[in-house]
């Protein structure tokens, strides 16, 4: 996968960095490819965080989860990619990604992947 995926995203200042507060932002319509066998997965991201100093702007996160559309990439990878993108850009407090894929072949999967700064 490529490491130019990361530039798609964008941060603006917390102005409210002196707080934990929690930042929620659910992506219904999460596309990407099956490595094995070329067919699309689509899915339901759940985006949690605890910011510091920076934000995700939300237009480049959406275009970002865009270039996952074409790009072939087994379920772990997908999340965990998406969740090392996204603390190497705003660099959270703590952040939490949940990607719950719809069934394929009678079986539903849902990869959580998590960081925290505190550890």
């Amino acid at each position: 996968m490529s490491d130019t995926f990361r530039n798609e995203l964008e941060t603006f200042e917390n102005q409210f960095p002196n707080r934990d507060y929690l930042i929620e932002t659910v992506c219904p319509e999460f596309t990407s490819v099956c490595p094995k066998t070329g067919q699309p997965d689509f899915g339901e991201l759940t985006i949690t965080y605890i910011p510091d100093k920076r934000c995700v702007e939300l237009k480049s996160l959406k275009l970002y989860l865009q270039r996952f559309r074409n790009h072939g990439a087994f379920y772990e990878h997908v999340t965990n990619r998406i969740l090392d993108d996204l603390v190497a850009v705003c660099e959270p407090r703590q952040m939490k990604v949940v990607a719950a894929f719809t069934p394929r072949g009678g079986i539903r999967t849902t990869v959580t992947a998590e960081f925290s700064a505190r550890k």
